[in-house]
């Protein structure tokens, strides 16, 4: 088993969640004591969050390249960030290490490209949302074209994942209005929910829609695994 290395804290409530699904993969596919060779830096997600308000892209950059090479010289053979806003920065950092980077939109958009979904519905922070370093990757380098909501909704969007799930809370009223933005989007033309954040899927879950859905935490985690057996 090759040893993964994971940049976390971003926040800490879903690096738990890495934690536990890559430990628990490694024990579904090798059988008895098995876990997950894993490396982690974890980030004080206070001083990731003033750089990202701040619009302080290149300092981020700087802390991810600084954070990743640890991570490699530890003995890491991959490398996984664990948030999907900070892959913002995965070209940088990919070329400031050695090591394979598994980048979180090519995994979702691979299970994305299993089903017949063509017109996903992207629920992420604002920069995930806005940008163009995700939803740009999705359809330049898969033809995965994502909606998102409007603008009212990404603010909503946006500020729970902020102000609640990173922070552990976790609130019925909040999954209720991300419930009522997917079924907004469904009924014009949505036909997938792409859980764009790492802290979505401890709000919702796949079963609390019919349309289907793509945890991006899972599917990381299950190409990191899938990497680190073969």
């Amino acid at each position: 088993m090759k040893t993964i290395g994971l940049i976390g804290g971003m926040s800490w409530e879903s690096t738990v969640v890495y934690y536990q699904l890559l430990n628990r993969l490694a024990r579904e596919r090798l059988g008895g004591l098995h876990s997950a060779k894993l490396l982690l830096w974890s980030f004080d997600f206070a001083e990731i969050e003033g750089l990202q308000a701040a619009q302080d892209w290149a300092g981020a950059t700087d802390a991810m390249i600084d954070a990743a090479r640890r991570v490699e010289h530890a003995g890491a053979q991959c490398l996984l960030i664990c948030t999907n806003t900070m892959h913002k920065m995965a070209p940088q950092v990919q070329d400031a290490i050695d090591i394979p980077l598994l980048h979180i939109a090519d995994a979702t958009a691979q299970a994305i490209k299993q089903t017949p979904v063509k017109s996903p519905l992207l629920l992420a922070t604002r920069y995930t949302m806005e940008q163009e370093f995700y939803v740009g990757r999705l359809r330049d380098e898969h033809g995965v074209k994502v909606q998102t909501p409007e603008a009212n909704s990404r603010t909503i969007v946006h500020d729970i994942i902020y102000s609640e799930l990173c922070q552990g809370i976790v609130s019925e009223a909040s999954k209720s209005r991300y419930m009522d933005i997917v079924n907004s989007a469904q009924a014009q033309s949505a036909d997938g929910v792409i859980f764009g954040c790492t802290e979505v899927g401890l709000l919702i879950r796949p079963e609390d829609f019919s349309i289907p859905c793509f945890d991006t935490t899972e599917i990381h985690a299950e190409a990191a695994m899938a990497f680190a057996l073969a």
